[in-house]
């Protein structure tokens, strides 16, 4: 199934109503085939499952602790020195590394988590087609503030990633997922909504942090009490992703590893740098392939 078969975004014509558009992207998918033309019964098929299963828009996949710590600190986060500082000095260097996968221009991106969309402004700058997603309200607020004072083009919506699957399977060149991975109850599921926003043949790109002794002693004791570079309650040790479970839930999600990189930063110096150890930070990068 080509892309123009595929329903618009939200803010584009497309129905609130999630089951009307996924019911619609398979009438379609059916129209294709009495006439003959290229359907994608993969993704139809993905789109079918969440009807049954655990990624249903009502199920929510938040916490709304973490809600409520990320909107207390939403005027905060275009300040490099905020609570989400730490965010503005790797982004560079995250911006560069899918740059160096496959490039950003003309692509159409979502970014799954975008908080105040510190991210999502520079792949639109860098010529990309972006929508940001959080359910977060503050903060998504600041977001399109900080857009339109910039006059930078990004669409943002409120929606969790499993509900934007649920209404544009298929549609996103790339898909993005920046630190989000490890503040939601069921990580799984996350994975599972953002191969799903995947087109055929697009990628996905993951950014988290390890779960082991080195990491929470940094990333949560020395980082968020001792430097406070970090605000208190930002990550819970038990939420923190292993590589390997990353790695397994892309592959249940159909998703195929295409690479692996750690991240070094130092805080006191504000430096951040690719590694190849993954023991600390880390991004994936998942390929969707073809049917």
């Amino acid at each position: 199934m080509s892309l123009q078969t595929v329903p618009p975004l939200a803010g584009e014509g497309i129905s609130a109503e999630p089951r009307a558009v996924s019911g619609r992207y398979l009438v379609g998918a059916l129209a294709n085939w009495f006439r003959g033309a290229p359907t994608n019964w993969t993704l139809c098929a993905e789109v079918v499952n969440l009807n049954s299963e655990v990624n249903q828009p009502h199920r929510a996949n938040w916490d709304p602790d973490t809600l409520r710590r990320f909107g207390a600190q939403a005027d905060r986060w275009w300040d490099p020195k905020g609570g989400v500082g730490a965010l503005h000095d790797i982004n560079p260097l995250r911006l560069a590394y899918m740059e160096s996968r496959l490039g950003l221009f003309q692509r159409r991106i979502i970014d799954v988590g975008c908080g105040g969309g510190i991210l999502s402004e520079p792949m639109a700058r860098a010529g990309a087609v972006v929508t940001g997603i959080d359910m977060c309200e503050p903060t998504l607020e600041v977001a399109r503030q900080h857009a339109a004072e910039a006059n930078v083009s990004v669409t943002y919506l409120h929606r969790s990633a499993e509900e934007m699957a649920w209404e544009s399977p298929g549609v996103f060149d790339i898909v993005v997922c920046m630190e989000l991975i490890e503040h939601v109850p069921d990580p799984a599921s996350l994975v599972r909504a953002c191969a799903i926003l995947t087109r055929p043949g697009g990628s996905v790109f993951f950014a988290t942090v390890n779960r082991n002794w080195l990491s929470g002693l940094l990333v949560i004791l020395a980082a968020e009490y001792l430097l406070r570079i970090v605000a208190r309650g930002t990550h819970q040790y038990t939420q923190l992703v292993k590589p390997t479970e990353l790695a397994r839930w892309g592959r249940a999600a159909g998703l195929h590893l295409a690479h692996t990189t750690g991240l070094s930063y130092l805080p006191l110096i504000r430096r951040s740098r690719l590694i190849s150890s993954t023991a600390m930070n880390y991004m994936m990068h998942f390929e969707k392939r073809e049917s």
